[in-house]
Protein backbone atom coordinates (compact mmCIF):
# COMPACT_ATOMS: atom_id res chain seq x y z
CA UNK A 1 0.00 0.00 0.00
CA UNK A 2 1.39 3.41 -0.93
CA UNK A 3 2.32 5.68 1.93
CA UNK A 4 -0.34 8.16 1.00
CA UNK A 5 -3.01 5.45 1.20
CA UNK A 6 -2.17 4.47 4.73
CA UNK A 7 -4.67 5.41 7.39
CA UNK A 8 -3.74 8.63 9.10
CA UNK A 9 -3.45 8.60 12.88
CA UNK A 10 -6.60 9.86 14.57
CA UNK A 11 -6.71 13.39 15.83
CA UNK A 12 -6.15 14.05 19.49
CA UNK A 13 -9.23 12.48 21.10
CA UNK A 14 -9.27 15.14 23.80
CA UNK A 15 -9.50 17.87 21.17
CA UNK A 16 -12.32 16.01 19.39
CA UNK A 17 -14.27 15.72 22.63
CA UNK A 18 -13.76 19.41 23.30
CA UNK A 19 -15.34 20.22 19.96
CA UNK A 20 -18.18 17.71 20.10
CA UNK A 21 -19.25 17.40 23.71
CA UNK A 22 -22.47 19.33 24.32
CA UNK A 23 -22.76 21.61 27.35
CA UNK A 24 -23.34 19.66 30.55
CA UNK A 25 -26.63 19.78 32.41
CA UNK A 26 -24.88 21.75 35.15
CA UNK A 27 -23.55 24.32 32.69
CA UNK A 28 -26.94 24.70 31.00
CA UNK A 29 -28.56 25.25 34.40
CA UNK A 30 -25.90 27.80 35.37
CA UNK A 31 -26.41 29.63 32.06
CA UNK A 32 -30.16 29.82 32.60
CA UNK A 33 -29.84 31.02 36.20
CA UNK A 34 -27.32 33.66 35.09
CA UNK A 35 -29.72 34.77 32.37
CA UNK A 36 -32.59 35.05 34.86
CA UNK A 37 -30.47 37.17 37.21
CA UNK A 38 -29.18 39.53 34.50
CA UNK A 39 -32.67 39.84 33.00
CA UNK A 40 -34.01 40.74 36.50
CA UNK A 41 -36.35 37.74 36.49
CA UNK A 42 -34.58 36.93 39.75
CA UNK A 43 -34.10 40.15 41.69
CA UNK A 44 -31.32 41.17 44.11
CA UNK A 45 -31.93 39.64 47.54
CA UNK A 46 -34.46 37.10 46.22
CA UNK A 47 -34.19 33.62 47.71
CA UNK A 48 -33.51 30.80 45.28
CA UNK A 49 -36.06 28.11 46.17
CA UNK A 50 -34.74 24.75 45.00
CA UNK A 51 -38.17 23.20 44.48
CA UNK A 52 -39.22 26.01 42.15
CA UNK A 53 -35.97 26.05 40.24
CA UNK A 54 -35.81 22.29 39.70
CA UNK A 55 -39.36 22.44 38.32
CA UNK A 56 -38.53 25.45 36.12
CA UNK A 57 -35.31 23.94 34.78
CA UNK A 58 -36.53 20.35 34.61
CA UNK A 59 -33.56 18.99 36.54
CA UNK A 60 -32.89 17.33 39.88
CA UNK A 61 -31.30 18.97 42.89
CA UNK A 62 -27.68 17.76 42.47
CA UNK A 63 -27.03 19.53 39.11
CA UNK A 64 -28.94 22.58 40.37
CA UNK A 65 -26.70 22.81 43.41
CA UNK A 66 -23.60 22.46 41.24
CA UNK A 67 -24.90 25.24 38.98
CA UNK A 68 -25.53 27.44 42.00
CA UNK A 69 -21.96 26.85 43.17
CA UNK A 70 -20.73 28.17 39.81
CA UNK A 71 -22.77 31.34 40.22
CA UNK A 72 -21.60 31.67 43.82
CA UNK A 73 -18.00 31.63 42.56
CA UNK A 74 -18.95 34.31 40.02
CA UNK A 75 -20.41 36.46 42.78
CA UNK A 76 -23.94 36.43 41.35
CA UNK A 77 -25.47 34.55 44.29
CA UNK A 78 -24.72 34.31 48.00
CA UNK A 79 -25.15 31.14 50.06
CA UNK A 80 -25.65 31.56 53.80
CA UNK A 81 -26.14 28.94 56.54
CA UNK A 82 -29.81 28.32 57.38
CA UNK A 83 -30.92 30.93 54.85
CA UNK A 84 -29.84 29.17 51.70
CA UNK A 85 -29.00 30.89 48.41
CA UNK A 86 -30.07 34.39 47.40
CA UNK A 87 -29.30 36.63 44.47
CA UNK A 88 -26.44 38.96 45.41
CA UNK A 89 -27.71 42.29 46.68
CA UNK A 90 -25.27 45.17 46.50
CA UNK A 91 -25.41 47.78 49.24
CA UNK A 92 -25.52 51.46 48.25
CA UNK A 93 -21.87 51.81 49.23
CA UNK A 94 -20.94 48.81 47.05
CA UNK A 95 -22.68 50.34 44.04
CA UNK A 96 -21.02 53.70 44.67
CA UNK A 97 -17.55 52.16 44.90
CA UNK A 98 -17.98 49.92 41.84
CA UNK A 99 -19.38 52.64 39.59
CA UNK A 100 -17.03 55.42 40.64
CA UNK A 101 -14.10 53.08 40.03
CA UNK A 102 -15.54 52.15 36.64
CA UNK A 103 -15.93 55.82 35.76
CA UNK A 104 -12.36 56.62 36.81
CA UNK A 105 -10.99 53.80 34.65
CA UNK A 106 -13.11 54.81 31.67
CA UNK A 107 -12.14 58.47 31.97
CA UNK A 108 -8.45 57.58 32.05
CA UNK A 109 -8.96 55.32 29.02
CA UNK A 110 -10.59 58.17 27.11
CA UNK A 111 -7.84 60.60 28.06
CA UNK A 112 -5.26 58.12 26.77
CA UNK A 113 -7.13 56.76 23.76
CA UNK A 114 -9.28 59.55 22.24
CA UNK A 115 -9.00 60.73 19.54
CA UNK A 116 -8.42 57.33 17.96
CA UNK A 117 -5.64 57.42 15.38
CA UNK A 118 -6.06 55.79 11.97
CA UNK A 119 -3.58 53.03 12.80
CA UNK A 120 -5.77 52.03 15.76
CA UNK A 121 -9.09 51.94 13.92
CA UNK A 122 -9.56 48.30 14.91
CA UNK A 123 -10.08 49.44 18.50
CA UNK A 124 -12.90 51.71 17.41
CA UNK A 125 -14.40 48.88 15.36
CA UNK A 126 -14.76 46.84 18.56
CA UNK A 127 -16.93 49.64 19.95
CA UNK A 128 -19.09 49.56 16.81
CA UNK A 129 -19.42 45.77 16.93
CA UNK A 130 -20.48 45.81 20.59
CA UNK A 131 -23.07 48.50 19.87
CA UNK A 132 -24.45 46.46 16.96
CA UNK A 133 -24.84 43.49 19.32
CA UNK A 134 -26.65 45.71 21.81
CA UNK A 135 -29.03 46.81 19.08
CA UNK A 136 -29.76 43.20 18.10
CA UNK A 137 -30.42 42.28 21.74
CA UNK A 138 -32.80 45.21 22.20
CA UNK A 139 -34.75 44.26 19.08
CA UNK A 140 -35.33 40.70 20.31
CA UNK A 141 -35.81 41.90 23.94
CA UNK A 142 -32.95 39.75 25.19
CA UNK A 143 -32.26 41.69 28.38
CA UNK A 144 -29.64 39.38 29.86
CA UNK A 145 -27.50 39.41 26.73
CA UNK A 146 -28.07 43.15 26.41
CA UNK A 147 -26.49 43.60 29.84
CA UNK A 148 -23.49 41.50 28.78
CA UNK A 149 -23.15 43.40 25.51
CA UNK A 150 -23.40 46.67 27.42
CA UNK A 151 -20.42 45.54 29.47
CA UNK A 152 -18.60 44.62 26.23
CA UNK A 153 -19.30 48.11 24.86
CA UNK A 154 -17.84 49.85 27.91
CA UNK A 155 -14.95 47.36 27.92
CA UNK A 156 -14.22 48.34 24.31
CA UNK A 157 -14.02 51.99 25.38
CA UNK A 158 -11.38 51.00 27.93
CA UNK A 159 -9.61 49.14 25.12
CA UNK A 160 -9.17 52.39 23.18
CA UNK A 161 -6.22 53.24 25.41
CA UNK A 162 -4.28 50.07 24.55
CA UNK A 163 -3.23 49.86 28.21
CA UNK A 164 -2.99 46.25 29.41
CA UNK A 165 -2.91 46.94 33.14
CA UNK A 166 -5.82 49.33 32.89
CA UNK A 167 -7.80 46.69 31.02
CA UNK A 168 -6.88 44.12 33.69
CA UNK A 169 -8.23 46.36 36.44
CA UNK A 170 -11.47 46.84 34.50
CA UNK A 171 -11.80 43.09 33.88
CA UNK A 172 -11.52 42.47 37.64
CA UNK A 173 -14.85 44.32 38.03
CA UNK A 174 -16.62 42.21 35.40
CA UNK A 175 -19.16 40.29 37.49
CA UNK A 176 -19.83 43.21 39.85
CA UNK A 177 -20.44 45.50 36.88
CA UNK A 178 -22.84 42.99 35.35
CA UNK A 179 -24.90 43.11 38.55
CA UNK A 180 -24.90 46.92 38.54
CA UNK A 181 -25.79 47.08 34.85
CA UNK A 182 -28.64 44.61 35.31
CA UNK A 183 -30.02 46.78 38.15
CA UNK A 184 -29.59 49.87 36.00
CA UNK A 185 -31.35 48.40 32.97
CA UNK A 186 -34.27 47.26 35.12
CA UNK A 187 -34.68 50.71 36.71
CA UNK A 188 -34.35 52.58 33.43
CA UNK A 189 -36.78 50.36 31.55
CA UNK A 190 -39.40 50.58 34.30
CA UNK A 191 -39.16 54.33 34.91
CA UNK A 192 -37.40 56.20 32.12
CA UNK A 193 -36.67 54.51 28.80
CA UNK A 194 -37.36 51.49 26.65
CA UNK A 195 -34.64 49.19 25.36
CA UNK A 196 -34.27 51.11 22.10
CA UNK A 197 -33.57 54.36 23.95
CA UNK A 198 -31.13 52.52 26.19
CA UNK A 199 -29.11 51.57 23.10
CA UNK A 200 -29.49 55.06 21.64
CA UNK A 201 -27.71 56.58 24.67
CA UNK A 202 -24.73 54.36 23.93
CA UNK A 203 -24.87 55.32 20.26
CA UNK A 204 -24.64 59.00 21.22
CA UNK A 205 -21.56 58.22 23.29
CA UNK A 206 -19.94 56.35 20.41
CA UNK A 207 -20.72 59.17 17.97
CA UNK A 208 -18.88 61.61 20.25
CA UNK A 209 -15.93 59.21 20.58
CA UNK A 210 -15.72 58.95 16.79
CA UNK A 211 -15.60 62.73 16.49
CA UNK A 212 -12.46 62.66 18.61
CA UNK A 213 -13.34 65.44 21.05
CA UNK A 214 -11.84 64.14 24.29
CA UNK A 215 -13.53 66.65 26.60
CA UNK A 216 -16.93 66.09 24.98
CA UNK A 217 -16.54 62.34 25.56
CA UNK A 218 -15.64 62.93 29.20
CA UNK A 219 -18.68 65.19 29.62
CA UNK A 220 -20.97 62.56 28.08
CA UNK A 221 -19.46 59.82 30.26
CA UNK A 222 -20.19 61.93 33.35
CA UNK A 223 -23.86 62.15 32.36
CA UNK A 224 -23.93 58.50 31.23
CA UNK A 225 -22.17 57.06 34.27
CA UNK A 226 -22.61 56.64 38.00
CA UNK A 227 -24.52 59.88 38.66
CA UNK A 228 -27.24 58.83 36.22
CA UNK A 229 -27.31 55.29 37.63
CA UNK A 230 -27.65 56.30 41.27
CA UNK A 231 -30.40 58.80 40.42
CA UNK A 232 -32.47 56.05 38.77
CA UNK A 233 -31.79 53.63 41.62
CA UNK A 234 -33.07 56.17 44.13
CA UNK A 235 -36.22 56.61 42.06
CA UNK A 236 -36.79 52.86 41.99
CA UNK A 237 -36.24 52.57 45.73
CA UNK A 238 -38.73 55.37 46.37
CA UNK A 239 -41.29 53.65 44.13
CA UNK A 240 -40.80 50.30 45.88
CA UNK A 241 -41.34 51.89 49.30
CA UNK A 242 -44.38 53.93 48.28
CA UNK A 243 -47.81 52.81 49.61
CA UNK A 244 -49.63 50.43 47.27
Amino acid sequence: MAARDRAQPPADPGAVRARLDPPSLVQLAADELRRMILAAELRPGERLIEERLTAHLGISRPPLREAMRILQQEGLIVVQPRRGATVTQLADEDVFEILTLRSALERLSVELGVPVSDDRADRLQRCRDALAEMQACAEREDRAHLVECGYAFHRSIVGLAGHRRLEGLYDSLHQQLLLCMAMNLYAREHFYEDLAHHVDRHRVLLDIIERGDTQAVLDELAAHGERSFTRHERSEAASDSAPR
